[in-house]
Parts: structure tokens; C-alpha cells; sequence
């Protein structure tokens, strides 16, 4: 064991100290989570079993946005806000990952330098290990260990705006959006399946001279959500103006995600949705350990490389080489479509 090294720690230790708060074996848990080792992967599942009664208590918010929008900024704000009222706030903050080097830039913490040093707030930057939707492979986990170790508001920023980014709304009870004024025609491909997932419209930087431009903007994003089907029909979808530099229009933020809460919670439609987001992410786990045993597995992973090789070649379709390798695990030509 080097200097530097930790011990290794046991399901039940993780288990106590994530019940103890104990934010170092927060971040230590995630990593064991975040690992690709089989070993690791086996202890993460059992980890997860163990503190399960201790997750779902907290209020789960995505918040997204077009790059330079102030996400970063109006997080560390309204999460010093939140710490100030009494809550223990952990912010998942997920960076782009380079798809040739495996680097991300993971400058959120710094970004959130103020919350950083709170010590009822927890970041943690993750490389989203060129995933789908701005989200990390598993931010799901990460979330459920945030609440077990008793952070009762998780926010998970996502990268960028696009519809891709679907995957995180599928996994929060309130979808925000962060959005400028005057950004131009050329945004708004970008926006429209965005705005049509968002619960919360904030224009954002509603500061100085630009304070009118953000008014407008707002006015304009309420009457477009009235031609828009709302994601729930329990709940329309409201837009405001804030002030993330200055701290302007976060209480009304906070007060309208809570609005929002109460609305899901008294039609039973926040049970309903947690329960959805529960069997995807177990959809999500099957189809990833499908995958993991087609690499891992030596005769499958042989096949697999020559399935790939005829698909490079043209020789099949990559639909056949598929069917091929379910053939090849003992699983019915169905199970493609089932999934």
C-alpha cells in the first residue's frame, strides 16, 4: 500500500458512513460506482441494496442549459440559498468527455467555488464518458447515494441543450431550463424539444440593461408554451426571470419548484413518475450489462469482433450481426425489440 492509497473499504462501511454524512465515503462510494472493474461493479450493486431505504427522500432538480448561459453560476447561488435555509445540497455537475482521449474539463467545482466550501454541500464533477443526454454513465447511482448519505436536494447539471437531452429529465422531479434572452433564430432547433420537456423556463442574467430584453423574453416563451402539449397534464409550465450573478428572482425559483412538488404530490403523479424513472433505470442496467457480457465473455467477444469485422466489410447489415450475437448469448431474435 503506497502513501497515497486508501483502504479498502466494506459494504458496510460505505453503508455507515453514507448514513454518518460522511462526505469523504460519499466520494469514495461513487467511485466504486463509477468503476468498470467486475469486482467493484459486484460491491457497488450490493452497496446500493444496502442503503436503497435510505434513498428517494430528496428533491431531485435538472437543470440545463445552452453553454454560457450561467448554469454554474446561478447552481452555486441558489444552492448557497438553499444551505442558508437549512438544506444539505449535493450538485452533480457532468462535463463533456473528449470521445478520442477520455479527458473531461471538470470545472464546475471551481465554477462553484462559493458552495464548494460549505460543508452542508457536496459537488462532484463527472465526465460523462461520451453518454448520451449530458448525463454520466451513472449518475442515476451517484444520485441515489447523495441521498442516502442524507442530502435532501440533488441537483444534476447537464451539459449543453439538446434532444438527446431527454435522458435527464427521465430521471428528476423538475426539469429547469436556463435560457437568455436574444439568442437568436439560430438556437431555436435547439431549443424547441428542450422547452418542450421543461417543468421551469428561467430567462437568465435579468440584470442591469438587459433586465427588459428578459421580460420580453419571458412573455414571449409564456405565450409559445400555450400552442406546446405540457409534459404533465397536471402541471403547465411556468417562466420566469432571474438573476444568478445577483441573486435576483432565486427565491421565486426555489418557491415555484416547490409549487411544482406540491402540484405532483396531491394528483399522485410524482409517485407515478419516480416509479417510471424506477424501471428505466432498470431497462438502462439490463441493456448495459447485456453489453458488458458480449465484451467480457471470451467466446462472445470473439464472435462479436467477427460480427463487427462483416459489418466493416458489407458483407451484413448491422441489424443481422445483432441477431447473430443475441443467437450467440442463447437469447430469442425478440429480445432486440423487447429492449
Amino acid at each position: 500500500m503506497t502513501a497515497y492509497s486508501r483502504p479498502k473499504l466494506s459494504t458496510a462501511d460505505f453503508a455507515d458512513g453514507l448514513a454518518g454524512g460522511d462526505r469523504a465515503v460519499l466520494a469514495q462510494a461513487i467511485t466504486l460506482v463509477e468503476s468498470h472493474r467486475p469486482g467493484d461493479r459486484a460491491q457497488a450493486d450490493k452497496l446500493l441494496a444496502a442503503v436503497l431505504h435510505a434513498t428517494g427522500k430528496s428533491h431531485r432538480i435538472g437543470i440545463t442549459g445552452v453553454p454560457g448561459v450561467g448554469k454554474s453560476t446561478t447552481i452555486d447561488q441558489l444552492g448557497l440559498n438553499l444551505v442558508a435555509a437549512g438544506h444539505k445540497v449535493a450538485v452533480l455537475a457532468v462535463d463533456p468527455t473528449s470521445t478520442r482521449t477520455g479527458g473531461s474539463i471538470l470545472g464546475d467545482k471551481t465554477r462553484m467555488s462559493r458552495l464548494a466550501q460549505s460543508a452542508a454541500a457536496f459537488i462532484r464533477p463527472s465526465p460523462t464518458s461520451g453518454t448520451l443526454g449530458g448525463v454520466a454513465r451513472k449518475t442515476r447511482e451517484t444520485l441515489a447515494l447523495c441521498e442516502a448519505a442524507g442530502f435532501d436536494v440533488v441537483i444534476v447539471e447537464t451539459v449543453g441543450v439538446g434532444q438527446s437531452e431527454t435522458t435527464v429529465a427521465d430521471m428528476v422531479d423538475v426539469f429547469v431550463v436556463l435560457l437568455l434572452a436574444g439568442g437568436g433564430d439560430d438556437l431555436q432547433g435547439i431549443k424547441k424539444g428542450i422547452i418542450e420537456l421543461a417543468d421551469i423556463i428561467a430567462i437568465n442574467k435579468a440584470d442591469g440593461d438587459n433586465i427588459a430584453r428578459a421580460t420580453a423574453a419571458a412573455s414571449e416563451y409564456s405565450n409559445a408554451l400555450h400552442i406546446l402539449t405540457p409534459t404533465d397534464a397536471v402541471w403547465q409550465p411556468r417562466v420566469l426571470t432571474i438573476s444568478g450573478r445577483d441573486n435576483g428572482g432565486l427565491d421565486t425559483l426555489w418557491a415555484t419548484i416547490a409549487d411544482h412538488r406540491r402540484c405532483m404530490t396531491d394528483t399522485g403523479e410524482f409517485g407515478a413518475r419516480r416509479q417510471r424513472q424506477a424501471v428505466g433505470w432498470m431497462r438502462e442496467l439490463l441493456k448495459e450489462r447485456l453489453l458488458a457480457l458480449a465484451v467480457a465473455t471470451p467466446q462472445l467477444a470473439q464472435r462479436r469482433a467477427e460480427l463487427e469485422l462483416a459489418v466493416e466489410a458489407g458483407r451484413i447489415s448491422a441489424p443481422q450481426a445483432v441477431e447473430a450475437l443475441l443467437a450467440a448469448m442463447g437469447l430469442a431474435a425478440t429480445t432486440q425489440t423487447a429492449l
